[in-house]
């Protein structure tokens, strides 16, 4: 893995969280990889694919359940929760530790 500092981004594949993951990739300069949250209720992960090449990160992909994706070094991982599921978002962090946080699921 790139980095080990994580940012996780609740929904990350709407319009305003898609923005914000360029942002964050583009302007940590690799310290930070991305975790996306998303329930995919107002969006859809292919938004990633379009991030992933903006950013220049090499063979991200999205299982055929469209539930988890990530490339090859993670700097963006994606997950298919519903932040309402505590359980699953719970599961999350202790998966994926992070510094920081955006909120941007409705």
């Amino acid at each position: 893995m790139t980095s080990t500092k994580r940012i996780l981004v609740t929904g990350g594949c709407g319009y305003i969280g898609s923005h914000t993951l360029v942002s964050l990739l583009q302007q940590t300069g690799g310290l930070y990889s991305v975790v996306v949250v998303d329930n995919l209720a107002n969006s859809q992960y292919e938004s990633l694919n379009r991030v992933a090449t903006i950013c220049g990160l090499e063979g991200f992909q999205v299982n055929n359940e469209g539930t988890e994706g990530q490339d090859t070094n993670e700097r963006l991982v994606f997950r298919k929760v519903d932040c309402c599921n505590e359980a699953e978002l719970r599961s999350v962090f202790v998966d994926f530790a992070s510094k920081g946080g955006f909120h941007a699921a409705v």
